[in-house]
């Protein structure tokens, strides 16, 4: 039994779940199983990506376009790009209101463009496709983990297949950053419900430094730490507990600071870059104001599509918490929710902001598990359907909406 099985609302399983040893298997065969089937799910992620990449430049070469450039050189992925290549420091000027400095654009995902140009002959934007792809692989492995540990290897896999056939999911092969948040949030959120608290932290302190809501991942840890402190009252709490509670804010923190000092204002700096932007946390009052008009007025197909995956996700996430899901999952999901109802500006992008929320997912991998095995053939449609809807949005998003991401 681990360590983690002790505390019931850090790591509540089901029969059948990961790490429950088969009486008629030997020990030393579970881990293989395990990695076999992590594979699996790890295959089943990567086919569904591929026939999406498939669909989008069959799309992208039948209207004259370079599916390469469009992955790897579009919206926020060519500000990165320009931090990888030149550092910090472009600001572009459109009216005294409106003022996009990439300041606003978090340092880790550019570092690790920089590091893969450095050490291999690939330019930006090959490195950063490399560097995405890789991290959602990493990142799907996590959720697996997560999703096989509480639930059982099944929901594990549906989870990664999922997560891959989001509306979205064409980001997670894109020169993007969220499957660099999500493979740091995942094995924090991993790490933390097997009581590894020293990795936990810092996975969040790294995750802190990949996007601004990074810092959805050290709230999840915060609160599993102060909830094991609480259960552990009047017993010793481990160093390694106290050190990754340290830890866990650090990334999103430093450079939020680090902004603030270098725009003359150590404590309101990144926000004022973040306003000029026209990104802000107002309660929501600019995203209803946006919706208003959109029920007056009517716009592109993007936003009434955008409306309808966040209210999924409030769904969701009410659905989560009736499972009593861990507490660090449903810290970490409620803090992405939260920013993406509360947050104005680029309304088209708030599906994106919720693709590293995979704990939402967890609802429908169960029931598509409970499906598949009553029925499975029901199972198999409702896969191909989401995979249809998936592939087709996706190359809609990219090739001829041509809406920022």
């Amino acid at each position: 039994m681990t360590r983690a099985s002790t505390i019931p609302a850090l790591a509540t399983k089901e029969p059948g779940a990961e790490g429950c040893a088969h009486p008629s298997r030997p020990a030393e065969r579970l881990p293989t199983a395990a990695a076999r089937a992590t594979c699996a799910a790890l295959g089943l992620f990567a086919a569904a990506r591929l026939l999406g990449l498939a669909v989008l430049a069959g799309t992208a070469w039948a209207t004259g376009h370079r599916p390469l450039a469009l992955l790897g050189r579009s919206w926020d992925s060519l500000w990165y790009l320009g931090i990888a290549t030149h550092g910090y420091g472009r600001t572009l000027y459109f009216r005294p209101t409106v003022i996009h400095s990439d300041l606003a654009f978090f340092p880790l995902y550019p570092a690790l463009v920089r590091a893969v140009t450095t050490l291999t002959p690939l330019g930006g934007g090959a490195a950063g496709l490399l560097v995405s792809w890789c991290a959602a692989a990493a990142a799907a492995c996590g959720m697996y983990a997560i999703g096989a540990r509480l639930y059982g290897r099944a929901v594990g896999t549906a989870l990664v297949l999922l997560w891959g056939l989001l509306p979205h999911s064409v980001v997670l092969s894109m020169a993007y950053t969220e499957p660099v948040l999500t493979a740091c949030a995942a094995w924090s959120l991993y790490a933390v419900l097997s009581e590894r608290w020293l990795w936990a932290g810092t996975l969040a302190a790294l995750a802190g430094l990949s996007r601004p809501n990074g810092f959805a991942v050290a709230a999840a840890v915060l609160a599993a730490a102060a909830y094991e402190v609480w259960r552990r009252r009047g017993r010793k709490v481990p160093h390694s507990l106290w050190t990754g509670a340290a830890l866990a804010p650090l990334g999103w923190g430093g450079y939020v600071l680090w902004v603030g000092r270098r725009k003359g204002d150590p404590l309101g700096g990144y926000f004022t870059v973040q306003r000029l932007w026209g990104s802000r946390f107002d309660l929501g009052h600019g995203s209803l104001h946006f919706i208003r008009h959109l029920l007056l007025h009517g716009e592109r197909f993007v936003f009434p599509m955008t409306m309808v995956i966040v209210a999924a996700g409030v769904l969701l996430y009410a659905l989560l918490v009736a499972d009593r899901a861990p507490l660090p999952l449903l810290v970490y999901s409620g803090v992405l929710l939260l920013v993406v109802l509360g947050g104005s500006g680029f309304f088209e992008s708030k599906p994106r902001f919720l693709l590293p929320a995979f704990p939402l997912l967890i609802p429908l991998a169960r029931a598509l598990v409970r499906t598949a095995r009553a029925r499975p053939w029901h199972a198999t449609l409702v896969v191909g359907a989401l995979a249809g809807l998936s592939f087709a949005y996706g190359a809609y998003l990219v090739v001829i909406a041509r809406t920022p991401l």
